[in-house]
Parts: C-alpha cells; sequence; structure tokens
C-alpha cells in the first residue's frame, strides 16, 4: 500500500478548513448560491464535519471541513483526519490559512495515515484511491511520506496473524527491509542460539513450530551507533503459565516491539540519517510442549547473570535481555528497547500512550519535546532503584516475575537494565502497539507507537 501525496494539478478542489468561528466569514464572502447551500446543508465547522460545494453544472468544486474548536481539536492527535473519510475520491488542496503552520505537517501525516486500510484477507478487497490531497506548501513532503510508510508496515506486520507471521515470516519482513536499503543482516536460530550463548531467547523460544532466533540488521558506516531492540514475541500463549483465552486473543501483537523498530528503521534508513544503525530481534514464539521452559527454572543469560522463572508468561524480558547484552558489548551511542512488555503500563497510562524509562534526563526531554511534535504521545515513568529488591529472589541473581504485582512496569524495566551496561544511554519503552477503537488516523488494530518520538529525539540528541 503506498500512502502519498498526490501530485499537484490544477484539477485539484480546494478545500477550505474552517473552525466554527470562522464559518460566517467564509460565508460572507461566497457566492449566494454556495452561501444558501452551506447554510441549508447545516455545515457548522464542527470536528469531522464535510461538505461538498457543487459548481455550476452540479460537479464538486471544492469542499469545506470541519476543523472544531481548540478544545475539541486537543482530543485528537490528527483532527483533520477526521473529516478524510467523509469527503468524495478525488484529489484535494487546502486553501487559505485554516491550519495553523506549526500543525500543518502532523494534519498532513494524518490524512495519508486516514487511507490506510489492513486487506490482505478480504476477498475482492482493493486500494481504491479515495481523498487524496496535495501536498501543501512549506511542508517537508518527503519526510511526511516516509513516516506513513513506515507506520503503515509496522500496523502491517502487527495485524497479520500468527500463522502468517512466525518468527521465519518475522525475518523475511526484516530481510525485505534490508533488502531495500542494501543493509546487512545476519541470523542465529536454533540450537545455533546456544551455541553463540543466548541460552534465554533459546529456553523462550524451543518449544514454538518455529525456530527460535535472533536477527541482526546493520546500515551506515558513519555517524553514532544507534542499537534499536524490539520484542518479537509472534504469539504468547503464556507457556506452561498458560494465559486465559480472553488474555490470549491479542497476542498477535506480543511483537510489537519488533514492527515499531523495524519501521523506525526504515524511516532512519529512507531518511539517509547519518548514523550507524543496528537492529537485534530476537524472534520466538512462547508455547506449550513438552520441552516448554518451566516455572521454577534457572536461566543462565549471555550476561552470565542467572534467572529464576517464576511465571513463563513473562517470556518478553527473557529475550530482551540476551539481545540487550549483545547490544553493549560494542558500546552503542544510544541503546533503545522497544516491546508489548507489560499490561501494569497499560493499566497506568492507557493504550493510547507509551511509557518509556531512562536515566538520562536529556533524553528524556528530547523524547518529551519530541512526542509532543509528532503527535506521538509518550509518558516518563522511573527507573525506581528501591525496587530493585523485588526482582532479586535469593534463588538466583534475578527474579524474571516478582510476587506481589505491584509496580509491574517498572520492575520490568529495572529487569531490563540489569542487562544495560552503565554510562549506556538508554531508554525503554513499554508500548501497547494496538488501536482499540478506530480514531481519526489510527485504524483499529497495529499501530506504530513511540517510533516518531524516538526519531525526532534521536535527531535531537546525536545532533544529527
Amino acid at each position: 500500500m503506498s500512502l502519498s501525496f498526490a501530485p499537484a494539478t490544477s484539477e485539484a478542489w480546494p478545500l477550505h478548513v474552517l473552525s466554527p468561528d470562522k464559518v460566517d466569514a467564509w460565508l460572507a464572502q461566497a457566492d449566494d448560491t454556495t452561501r444558501r447551500w452551506v447554510q441549508a446543508s447545516g455545515f457548522d465547522g464542527a470536528i469531522g464535519a464535510a461538505l461538498m460545494i457543487p459548481g455550476p453544472e452540479g460537479a464538486p468544486c471544492a469542499a469545506l471541513v470541519g476543523h472544531g474548536t481548540p478544545g475539541e481539536r486537543a482530543r485528537l492527535r490528527f483532527p483533520l483526519a477526521a473529516a478524510v473519510p467523509r469527503l468524495a475520491p478525488g484529489i484535494y488542496r487546502i486553501a487559505g490559512g485554516g491550519i495553523d503552520h506549526a500543525a500543518l505537517a502532523n494534519e498532513c501525516l494524518g490524512w495519508l495515515l486516514s487511507c490506510y486500510t489492513f486487506t490482505r484477507y478480504r476477498r475482492g478487497a482493493t486500494d481504491a484511491p479515495g481523498a487524496e490531497l496535495v501536498a501543501p506548501d512549506g511542508i517537508d513532503s518527503a519526510r511526511i511520506e516516509i513516516l506513513a510508510e513506515a507506520e503503515a508496515m509496522t500496523r502491517d506486520l502487527i495485524n497479520i496473524p500468527p500463522a502468517d507471521m512466525g518468527p521465519a515470516a518475522l525475518e523475511n519482513a526484516a530481510r525485505a527491509v534490508q533488502e531495500t536499503f542494501d543493509a546487512s543482516i545476519s541470523v542465529i536460530a536454533g540450537d545455533a542460539l546456544i551455541e553463540q550463548n543466548f541460552p534465554m531467547i533459546h529456553a523462550v523460544g524451543r518449544a514454538g513450530p518455529q525456530a527460535p532466533r535472533l536477527i541482526d540488521m546493520r546500515w551506515g558506516e558513519t555517524g553514532p551507533l544507534v542499537t534499536l531492540v524490539g520484542k518479537g514475541v509472534c504469539f504468547d500463549t503464556g507457556g506452561l503459565n498458560l494465559k486465559p483465552g480472553s488474555s490470549m486473543g491479542l497476542m498477535k501483537k506480543d511483537m510489537g516491539g519488533a514492527a515499531n523498530v523495524l519501521g523506525l528503521a526504515q524511516a532512519i534508513m529512507a531518511l539517509e540519517l547519518p548514523v550507524r544503525l543496528r537492529v537485534l530481534i530476537p524472534a520466538v514464539e512462547n508455547s506449550v510442549s513438552s520441552n516448554s521452559f518451566r516455572p521454577q527454572d534457572i536461566l543462565t543469560s549471555r550476561k552470565g547473570m542467572t534467572v529464576e522463572v517464576n511465571n513463563t508468561d513473562a517470556e518478553g524480558r527473557l529475550v530482551l535481555a540476551d539481545a540487550l547484552a549483545l547490544a553493549c558489548e560494542e558500546k552503542p551511542d544510544l541503546l533503545i528497547s522497544m516491546a508489548t512488555l507489560t499490561g501494569a503500563a497499560r493499566v497506568a497510562v492507557g493504550p493510547d500512550i507509551a511509557p518509556f524509562f531512562t536515566d538520562d534526563d536529556p533524553l528524556a526531554a528530547a523524547l518529551e519535546q519530541a512526542a509532543r511534535a509528532a503527535a506521538d504521545p509518550v509518558w516518563r515513568l522511573p527507573f525506581h532503584t528501591p525496587y530493585e529488591a523485588m526482582i532479586e529472589p535469593g534463588i538466583a541473581d534475578l527474579d524474571n516475575a516478582p510476587s506481589g504485582g505491584m509496580a509491574g512496569a517498572i520492575t520490568a524495566a529495572l529487569f531490563l537494565r540489569r542487562f544495560v551496561e552503565p554510562g549506556t544511554r538508554y531508554a525503554h519503552l513499554d508500548i501497547y502497539g494496538w488501536q482499540p477503537v478506530a480514531a481519526p488516523g489510527r485504524s483499529k488494530g497495529g499501530l506504530g507507537q513511540g517510533s516518531r518520538a524516538i526519531l525526532g529525539a534521536l535527531e535531537s540528541v546525536l545532533e544529527l
């Protein structure tokens, strides 16, 4: 699917973006026929309102869309996108100054994202163009298209069911990105994970129908080293601590961290940022079989620390731990992990916000600022050091699932931090990766979350 701007054409219909307080002024300069048409139609500038204006021969000659009040716009990431589905198929150009210039790029991104559909499993479905937009002057249209395409890929990967998106398919998705951008890739799979000292990735994935693997992609030869680590649990039954059916239904999205880092990597490469990029994805399926890892097993990690397994459903932090340890062996300038890691994060901030953890205050500030600019909300949660005792079981160095149910997102993040070398510039994002209810620019289903904030932050903190 291509989410791109329409080519500029003189036949594009003018699109007037009006807030409620601007409707009367616009009507005052309209001709009598248009004024009567708009008034009879009840157009009031509300969010999502859309009205085609007929020309002398009845065919559309322009359109109005409502932009709502400031308070209404604050409730949506992409206010303009609310009206896009109500517009007739055709090509539009934004006329006048109805959108503040600071918001224009995000509104255009929202328009492109509103055209995303997932049709892989629908017979006869087509990607027939609907309402297309000519890129307005003054925006970086190429960048917006790159962000839209990266988001579309992330959504596609999450939306594909696990029968078609197991570890092998996730590897193929990474290889497709690698081939497009002339990156390099290596994959360690099956028992080779034990031989090359990735014991926890192997333990989690060994019961799956496809061999577990570690995907390692590199791109770029100069600049700071940026390493992205994404959780690639392609389906999570919970293992021997089996999830109830109500909790298992969305577990195709448990590779959302991997999907997000692949989308982010695609954007970084397409934008040709001056970095050395590394992407690490431990790809597994947490399945139930005779060789599933067990509660009370003690695993020895790549870093040498031992981990007592007190819940096989806390598997994501295990596979990430080995990947983080590998990442730190070459001292990256910036290390980011992304994972659909804990239900506790959803309880804390809900599905719309990506909580993040970092000890680096300038990085945190950059993430927060970039998130606001990119309409990609994040919220900082603490690496609360006093909770370290909660992840120390006594019988082993670490506990993968502390009892008590308190501070689940924080203890998971603290667990990951144990595998990051001190002094490493590091942030972890505990994402949801799913849009429960459709919203403007965000279809129900798989969702990129936090990636645009990370992109803006790394451009800032690394002074690219």
